[in-house]
């Protein structure tokens, strides 16, 4: 385990030089590559029949999961009870600007609804700020609240308001804080660095750390521009699309 002033030194020693280039994942080929797909659809405006449109979606096409909202977790837990496409939800989305204890009760609430997997905003302003030691703290609860319950925590880093230097250090606390993935990007803010993000992020923390790629996602070749910067998952509204490109 790291304390916050060897996080920073580390940091430190990586903006000058970057660890060596983990082996990166093959492509899945044709249609495998729904198994690396969250569909999403998080707009507020969502409907239930729109949600039971994605579940349908997410069901013949055998994507990883779809992630939806919290108030649509028993909605989408019901109608994928008997296959294996997984319930993924969001916490403290899309500010992260809540405080631990509320994002490890909301991390809770939604497994207990029937989440699998929890996408967690991290307090970016805390990052930015440099509190390292609430970044810590926030990931780390809702990363405990996750493992108990046997749950992947997958946390938002939003690169796209961050410095270099503060993406290194966001990748190390959530490394430090038992995140299962980093992922850049809500989707929400345009990443215009995406691919360059995916990449930076899986030389920090991979391969043991996965990293989800999310944000503009649209087709096919995105999508295998991802995978070959580093990410084994990628969070899309456009899956079915992607689907149909790769055959």
């Amino acid at each position: 385990m790291y304390s916050i002033a060897e996080i920073l030194e580390l940091a430190d020693e990586y903006e000058s030089e970057l660890p060596a280039l983990p082996a990166l994942p093959p492509v899945p080929p044709g249609a495998q590559i729904a198994g690396w797909i969250d569909h999403t659809l998080l707009k507020p405006e969502a409907t239930s029949d729109q949600i039971e449109d994605l579940c349908k979606e997410a069901r013949k096409h055998n994507f990883a999961s779809v992630c939806v909202n919290p108030a649509y977790i028993p909605l989408a837990s019901g109608l994928l009870a008997d296959s294996q496409v997984l319930v993924c939800t969001v916490v403290g989305f899309p500010l992260g600007a809540t405080l631990p204890t509320q994002k490890s009760f909301e991390a809770l609430s939604c497994i207990l609804f029937g989440a699998s997997e929890i996408d967690m905003v991290m307090n970016i302003g805390a990052l930015k700020s440099e509190a390292y030691g609430m970044v810590l703290n926030d990931v780390q609860s809702a990363a405990q609240t996750a493992h108990y319950q046997k749950v992947i925590l997958k946390v938002i880093l939003e690169t796209p308001l961050l410095t270099r230097r503060e993406k290194i250090i966001a990748c190390l606390l959530s490394k430090e804080a038992g995140a299962d993935f980093v992922n850049p990007s809500t989707g929400i803010i345009l990443d215009e660095a995406a691919i360059e993000n995916v990449d930076l992020l899986y030389r920090l923390v991979g391969p043991n750390i996965e990293v989800k790629a999310a944000g503009g996602i649209r087709d096919y070749e995105t999508a295998t521009a991802m995978i070959r910067a580093g990410a084994t998952r990628l969070g899309a509204s456009a899956g079915v699309k992607i689907i149909r490109e790769a055959l």
